[in-house]
């Protein structure tokens, strides 16, 4: 079954919790007491996330800190999560890049793996039956470590033609369906639509723009943390937002 995020909204706001101030005067006696409201409590300590990506995951233009997945250890921490996120982005790298590497990466504990990697291949015109093959050997080692895996879709220029266009966005939910991981598709979309959130070389986001990735990321990696799995949304509602 196809695990796939269906567009998310630019920004993320981070409920903040409401204190009730505790009423002075008791209550009548023949008046029950009021249950609190269940909240999700935070994650168990230790839970480690390794983002294996290209420039976008190393924030290329900016300080490592203000790169995504920095951003993304700060808020669920900031929300009581106890996380370590690891940074393997490269910039540059292809989807044979990061299959080269991910050996190296899982020699440690991962809890979760997100997979942002295939862009450059496009921007390079690589055949797509061999960045399918690379994605999917990380998918499947990533899981056999025990991990959680996450994949990020990459969207490809415009003037690359729409059958290819449509042919590179196929692959990741081909990918996420066959290997039973999450998908969130067109993850640069948003930001990649917004010429305030991109840089001046026309690729890569500012540090709003980061931002704006990071709390994409959030709510999804919240369930993970909070419910131990993976949100499952349906493809069609991305197919149809996409047309």
């Amino acid at each position: 079954m196809t695990r796939i995020i269906s567009r998310l909204p630019s920004v993320c706001a981070l409920a903040a919790a409401v204190l009730l101030a505790a009423a002075c005067a008791r209550p009548p006696q023949n008046t029950a007491p009021v249950a609190p409201t269940p909240t999700r409590s935070p994650v168990a300590a230790g839970v480690r996330i390794v983002v294996l990506g290209n420039s976008l995951a190393a924030g290329l233009g900016l300080a490592e800190a203000e790169a995504f997945p920095a951003l993304v250890e700060q808020i669920l921490r900031s929300e009581g999560h106890d996380v370590e996120v690891v940074n393997a982005g490269v910039s540059g790298d292809t989807s044979a890049g990061g299959l080269s590497r991910i050996d190296w990466v899982l020699q440690q504990p991962v809890d979760i793996l997100i997979v942002e990697l295939g862009g450059n291949d496009a921007l390079r015109g690589q055949d797509l039956s061999n960045t399918e093959a690379n994605l999917r050997e990380i998918v499947r080692r990533g899981r056999a470590a025990g991990a959680r895996v996450l994949l990020l879709g990459m969207d490809v220029p415009t003037n690359f033609g729409p059958d290819y266009i449509q042919a590179f966005s196929e692959m990741y939910a081909r990918i996420a369906d066959d290997e039973g991981v999450t998908l969130v598709p067109g993850f640069v979309r948003e930001v990649g639509l917004d010429p305030t959130l991109i840089q001046p070389d026309g690729l890569h986001p500012t540090a709003v723009g980061q931002r704006r990735l990071a709390e994409q990321l959030v709510p999804v990696l919240e369930t993970v943390l909070t419910d131990g799995d993976l949100p499952a949304v349906s493809a069609a509602a991305d197919e149809d937002e996409g047309n």
